[in-house]
């Protein structure tokens, strides 16, 4: 169960403007980041670590429904939320996970992001096949224990 307090909390700038890109239209979170890195015309990217775990938390509280082809759209709790005022301030970057929980839902983010470029069939994906496969037996290894 993600820790949805610490997305609150701690993405609160990140959070407007999910909200902001989903209103124009549904998108996914590989889309939803590619957005924000153009938008800052490539200095800043946020971590799939940090949107997707973000992402389910704001699907859990309603303000965002994922659709059919991993897109989410904007509820109506979302809209109001959205129309806060002083919505765009509170920015706070990228957040260190505090706990094992934060780390395992930063990893769940991860492949979520990973997920949505293989349904593009991006070939950065495939680029890594090699690195992909490591991971997986490392990760194979922890379930073990």
């Amino acid at each position: 169960m993600l820790n949805v307090d610490w997305a609150k909390r701690s993405h609160k700038g990140l959070r407007k403007w999910v909200l902001h890109i989903v209103k124009q239209n549904p998108r996914t979170g590989a889309e939803i980041m590619d957005i924000m890195e153009t938008a800052s015309q490539g200095w800043w990217r946020p971590s799939p670590g940090s949107v997707y775990p973000l992402l389910d938390a704001m699907v859990q509280e309603g303000v965002l429904t994922k659709l059919e082809g991993k897109k989410y759209t904007l509820t109506e709790k979302g809209d109001q939320e959205l129309n806060q005022p002083f919505g765009w301030f509170g920015f706070s970057g990228k957040q260190q996970p505090r706990s094992l929980e934060e780390v395992l839902d930063q990893m769940s983010g991860y492949i979520s992001y990973l997920e949505d470029l293989s349904m593009a069939k991006d070939p950065k994906l495939q680029a890594s096949s090699d690195k992909l496969r490591a991971v997986k037996e490392r990760m194979a290894k922890l379930g073990e224990s």
